[in-house]
């Protein structure tokens, strides 16, 4: 039987990032991935690009890292990720202070321009004037998360790793090791095992014995087909309410049995012309959890047509997908619970940007290079994580 170097489960864009680096340092590398079509908060991606949102000496620096490293991936691993940079527009509500919206991102490494209801329409033409006070303008910059994972795995292939989908339904345990996983048909041997799965994470850790406090949201959006519509800008709401939701104690409570919803409307367009309209957010206890997709794609259109009127009535699909998140960090990056051989890759916030960069750092520390933001962030992982004996 094989033992590879580095198992990791989840093949989205953080797993996937993460295999091809490991694989670029030449370790030996299995992505196991529980969908041969994707189905994830990746494929799912509004595929925006931060890389502004930097508030202190740390995410400054991965900020700064993130774009560099995106700007020249597509010849990196020899396939276009679609990158390109755009304009955010971040739209103020008609009742709410310009002024008073401004000064909550003044805190942000690049501070927004703020732009009255005249100006915002010229730059991005499908606003509704009469829906907003105005709008907060950023350097923005996009890819096309799927492809860009997909060309991960790609180039990790060539670097000799192996993607195989089935899905992890355990971890395999002798002592306080971890020495490999197990599938619904298959056993597979790792010195080390590094968890990706993003909502799923929580779940499948749990069942080893092991606590952590990364959790989910329900993420529920709309998917058009490629459209005539043009738009110009990344459209979302300057007050973002998921990250109040996910700051509440329910967010994190494992008792707590009600669900708390939120929608931010906002619409990113592909370069193929397809777009992306969303978002609602909800917060159960239940991973596995259905929501009636009629319902939320009811008050999808009804609020981003209110933004955005001409997007109201496209065709399109509404789907649901589950959102990692931590409420003690940028991300849950290192060994679990001094479990040897058992790692975590997850709980991302600004996952595009961060992610590929703390990949890279991650994988280059596993071969001897000192590397303080990965001893930063095992300190984070240290704070949430236990066992459960």
């Amino acid at each position: 039987m094989t033992t590879y170097d580095w198992i990791v489960i989840g093949a989205g864009i953080t797993g996937a990032s993460l295999a091809y680096e490991l694989s670029r340092q030449n370790l030996t590398v299995l992505l196991l991935e529980k969908d041969p079509q994707p189905d994830n908060a990746t494929l799912y991606s509004y595929g925006g690009l931060a890389y502004w949102s930097g508030t202190d000496e740390l995410t400054c620096t991965l900020a700064q890292e993130g774009i560099e490293l995106h700007r020249d991936l597509s010849v990196e691993l020899d396939a276009d990720t679609e990158f390109r940079e755009l304009d955010l527009v971040l739209t103020i509500d008609r009742q709410d202070d310009p002024e008073a919206i401004a000064q909550n991102y003044e805190r942000f490494a690049i501070t927004p321009e703020l732009l009255n209801v005249q100006d915002a329409c010229t730059l991005e033409p499908l606003l509704n004037p009469n829906a907003i006070s105005g709008v907060l303008k950023l350097p923005h910059a996009h890819i096309q998360a799927q492809k860009t994972t997909n060309a991960y795995i790609q180039a990790m292939i060539r670097h000799r790793g192996k993607v195989i989908y089935e899905q992890v339904v355990g971890l395999v345990r002798q002592g306080n090791r971890i020495t490999g996983v197990t599938t619904k048909t298959n056993i597979y041997s790792g010195n080390n095992t590094i968890v990706c799965a993003g909502g799923l994470s929580q779940s499948l850790l749990q069942q080893a014995g092991i606590k952590v406090n990364n959790y989910f949201t329900h993420a529920q959006l709309i998917m058009t087909p490629p459209v005539d519509l043009e738009l110009a800008t990344v459209v979302m709401p300057a007050v973002q309410q998921r990250f109040r939701l996910e700051a509440q104690p329910a967010a994190i409570d494992p008792g707590h049995q009600s669900t708390r919803v939120i929608l931010d409307p906002g619409a990113v367009q592909f370069m193929d012309g397809s777009l992306c309209l969303g978002q609602i957010s909800s917060i159960t206890e239940n991973p596995q959890a259905k929501f009636d997709l009629a319902i939320a794609e009811a008050q999808i259109r009804q609020q981003v047509g209110n933004v955005l009127p001409l997007l109201e009535d496209l065709p399109g699909t509404c789907h649901s997908c589950l959102v990692a998140f931590n409420n003690q960090g940028i991300a849950l990056v290192g060994n679990l619970a001094d479990i040897s051989g058992l790692y975590l890759f997850s709980g991302f916030t600004n996952t595009l940007v961060y992610a590929p960069v703390v990949a890279r750092r991650f994988a280059q520390a596993q071969t001897g290079a000192a590397d303080q933001i990965i001893e930063q962030l095992q300190l984070t992982v240290n704070k949430v994580a236990s066992l459960q004996l």
